[in-house]
């Protein structure tokens, strides 16, 4: 007898259908087909356990199981599922006649449990835009993939249940999430504010006005100043997602493995901050079996790399290509997959080995052939894809214990949206555009022309700090931002003269220690 069941394959960020059929005749020899990995094969010895625990034999019989578009390399233990399903249908244990009505994915374990699997979000989405009537999972991911609406989404505990349901033996209710209210409710959620952090003004205006835009931002300073402390709240003061960025960080997220058990869709905005150990594979996504990166992981967020210098060179010049075309497409012998990584990259350093150049209360020990070469760790053309360079003069006691709590994130938050719905407005008409971050070429004299003033002042500061036409780009997009967070239709000289000043790293006293 030939059964069908239906599953689907998750191959970088792309979904495909996937047909399991079973065939099954006299004789004795399970022959699995359609280009499996270890997984998929090892699910024999798993079904068949799976079975013989919840009170059914594994057929003896020769069993052919094609895993069809054979062409296909599917991964992943998630065929388990529809694998015994196919089987049981079969050997005529159970009604084929509602089969062709479902997806099917989940893996089992030993005792016939269902356990977790990855990308059930975009499953369900590929599930939904083939018509069927429902979706099959285990109860651990019925939350995540009941987010998508017109699809019927059954969690189920164990292979018994899963049985139960196809033979009509008993009534299951589909899994519904009010997916907006939901949304909505952990919209503006965070544990962490800037209120906490006191003075610091310069650099509180700076992390704002690359929320505002979307921009690059490096900090540099010693030890105990605050950088990473900022940097963790920078999330708190970004525009809360949409909707739709919501549903795909949370695909990607889903894909990765990332989602907690009984979890819908993801209402903040990833931070990731990965060890300066992290290979250039981890960072930048791939592997044996394709799987997201870090900087995919950021996708809507923020990537912060902390002690930037101690980050392997190699690595951090992967980041080139991404951080301009905010995709990232990894080519290998056997596959190409591309990655969104539409990120805000944001990074912290010491100005020297020890921590204290320009430290007023400490003494710097580091020869400047040491500065040199601590800072030469950091490209030129990465630090020109940086927008915002700021430095950071560590708070004497006295200020500490006197400074006032800051602004708080929800208020910093206000003036960031105001200058983003301003940005949404101007690039209505350009669909892959949404911040000044973004803008190109073409946009910037459009939208970002200096007047006759504030040319002047700009080439002066060309002229004097030696900068490339990339970092004038840099600082025009910057002013356009300053001058959205005033509201201001034009941009003018002391927007220009803030976004300069944002170039600390491009002052002559850094350029002799070898930036």
């Amino acid at each position: 007898m030939l059964v069908k069941t239906y599953c689907a394959a998750v191959n970088g960020m792309e979904v495909t259908p996937v047909t399991v059929e079973v065939s099954i005749t006299r004789g004795v020899l399970f022959h699995l087909t359609g280009l499996a990995d270890a997984a998929v094969k090892e699910s024999h010895d798993r079904i068949a356990a799976a079975l013989l625990n919840t009170g059914y034999k594994f057929p003896v019989a020769d069993i052919t199981c094609n895993l069809s578009p054979a062409g296909l390399r599917k991964e992943g233990s998630s065929f388990d599922l529809p694998l015994a399903i196919a089987i049981l249908a079969a050997n005529e244990k159970i009604l084929a006649d509602h089969l062709s009505e479902y997806m099917i994915v989940g893996e089992l374990s030993l005792d016939g449990t269902l356990q977790p699997i990855k990308g059930a979000l975009p499953i369900a989405i590929k599930a939904r835009a083939k018509k069927f009537k429902g979706l099959i999972v285990p109860k651990a991911n019925e939350h995540e993939a009941a987010v998508v609406d017109t699809l019927n989404v059954y969690g189920m505990n164990n292979i018994s249940e899963v049985i139960g349901f196809l033979n009509d033996e008993h009534r299951m209710e589909p899994c519904f999430v009010d997916t907006r209210r939901e949304f909505y409710e952990n919209q503006y959620v965070s544990d962490l504010d800037f209120a906490d952090v006191r003075g610091q003004e310069n650099v509180k205006r700076a992390l704002e006005v690359a929320a505002a835009g979307s921009h690059n931002v490096i900090m540099v300073g010693p030890p105990g100043s605050g950088k990473s402390m900022m940097a963790k709240r920078l999330p708190s003061i970004l525009p809360p997602l949409n909707l739709a960025e919501s549903l795909e960080t949370t695909q990607i997220h889903s894909i990765a493995g990332k989602i907690k058990n009984n979890t819908g869709l993801i209402t903040q905005r990833p931070f990731r901050s990965p060890h300066h150990t992290i290979s250039e594979v981890a960072l930048v996504g791939g592997g044996m079996n394709p799987m997201p990166g870090e900087i995919t992981l950021a996708h809507h967020g923020v990537l912060y790399c902390d002690e930037l210098t101690e980050f392997s060179k190699h690595t951090l010049e992967v980041l080139r290509q991404p951080l301009e075309d905010r995709i990232i497409t990894i080519s290998r012998a056997k596959y190409t997959i591309s990655y969104p990584c539409n990120f805000m990259f944001v990074a912290s350093m010491n100005p020297c080995p020890c921590g204290y150049y320009g430290d007023p209360t400490h003494h710097c020990v580091c020869t400047p052939g040491q500065i040199q070469r601590y800072l030469s760790k950091i490209s030129g053309p990465l630090l020109d894809r940086i927008d915002l360079q700021c430095e950071i003069a560590p708070l004497p006691f006295s200020d500490i214990s006197k400074a006032s709590p800051g602004e708080s994130s929800a208020v910093i938050r206000e003036r960031v949206i105001k200058a983003r719905a301003i940005q949404t407005q101007r690039f209505k008409d350009y669909p892959n555009v949404h911040c000044n971050a973004q803008m190109s070429e073409r946009m910037i004299h459009q939208f970002a022309e200096p007047d006759e003033s504030s040319l002047s002042l700009l080439r002066s500061a060309m002229e004097r700090l030696k900068l490339s036409a990339r970092a004038y780009n840099r600082i025009l997009k910057v002013a356009r931002t300053i001058a959205d967070l005033e509201c201001s239709d034009r941009i003018q000289a002391h927007h220009i003269a803030e976004a300069i000043g944002y170039r600390s790293l491009d002052r002559g006293d850094w350029a002799e220690r070898g930036i």
